[in-house]
């Protein structure tokens, strides 16, 4: 049994795919093959049992994958500690973020932060999500850092603020209210909604704005993402209050500022409180502190 079975069978896992996994690991799909048919040899039980055109985790697999995943996340703190104390510039950083942060404020950030510190050899994996979702990835430690919006009841995760981020009205050009430059949500009311799913960060954000004004909107759909919804508005499918992302000016909708109720929209940097984290890690914390302050 050696290291790089154990990465492959957690990877496989993972994806209940060869294919996938393979593709992931950057080896062969008959490498991976391979290397899990000598683990099951050398561990004299089968690990993974066909289900369609997938593999799922037999009953001894799901036995043993919380050992691998424990061990494997022990060697790398204590690969990455080592390099801490070498003083180490090499590493990878696991950075997740919200929809909204995906067009510009993510990818800025990340390319102002290699473009200052060009002798460090950092490679960056970066994964899109939901503010439930992505703090859910956090806490499982598939990833070092997110930028999210304010979850309550994380007693364990830190959350500071790093951006405000602008809100607004977007109706397609035709639409009534396009004649307005800025908008009382109570003028939208009659009109159908694209609305934030509950998965959002954003959904809390909007209903409270709705609460303030004691009327709620009609919901024609719900929607995960906010460029899919701008696409919507786009087409005549509703109106939508959403974030002031950058797709909107390159799509046939007007914007309109929100004057009634005053809101909130803040953006967090978030970690685990008692995770550690690589050098390279705390260098990009550091920088985006100083980078948003």
């Amino acid at each position: 049994m050696n290291l790089s079975q154990l990465q492959y069978f957690k990877v496989l896992a993972q994806e209940e795919h060869y294919t996938r996994a393979a593709q992931m690991l950057s080896i062969t799909q008959p490498s991976l093959s391979h290397a899990i048919s000598q683990l099951e040899q050398e561990l004299g039980t089968r690990l993974f049992e066909k289900k369609g055109r997938n593999v799922v985790l037999t009953r001894y697999g799901k036995m043993f994958l919380p050992y691998v995943e424990e061990s494997l996340k022990v060697l790398n703190e204590g690969v990455q500690r080592i390099q801490e104390v070498n003083g180490s510039r090499h590493g990878i950083i696991h950075l997740a973020y919200i929809y909204t942060m995906g067009s510009e404020f993510a990818p800025k950030l990340v390319r102002k932060f290699l473009d200052a510190y060009p002798d460090y050899d950092i490679e960056f994996h970066f994964t899109v999500g939901t503010t439930g979702e992505i703090i859910d990835g956090l806490k499982d430690d598939k990833y070092d850092i997110v930028f999210s919006s304010y979850k309550d009841g994380e007693q364990d995760i830190d959350f500071k603020k790093i951006a405000n981020q602008k809100l607004v009205l977007a109706v397609p050009m035709d639409h009534p209210l396009s004649i307005k430059d800025s908008v009382d949500l109570r003028d939208t009311i009659e009109y159908p909604q694209i609305y934030f799913e509950k998965g959002s960060g954003l959904r809390p954000v909007i209903d409270q704005m709705f609460e303030e004004i004691g009327q709620f909107p009609k919901v024609a759909f719900e929607m995960e993402e906010d460029s899919s919804m701008a696409g919507l508005v786009a087409q005549g499918f509703g109106i939508a209050v959403m974030p002031d992302i950058p797709i909107l000016r390159s799509l046939s909708v007007k914007t309109l500022d929100i004057y009634n109720p005053p809101y909130e929209r803040a953006v967090y940097l978030a970690t685990l409180k008692q995770r550690y984290l690589s050098p390279v890690a705390k260098a990009f914390i550091r920088f985006v502190i100083e980078e948003t302050a």
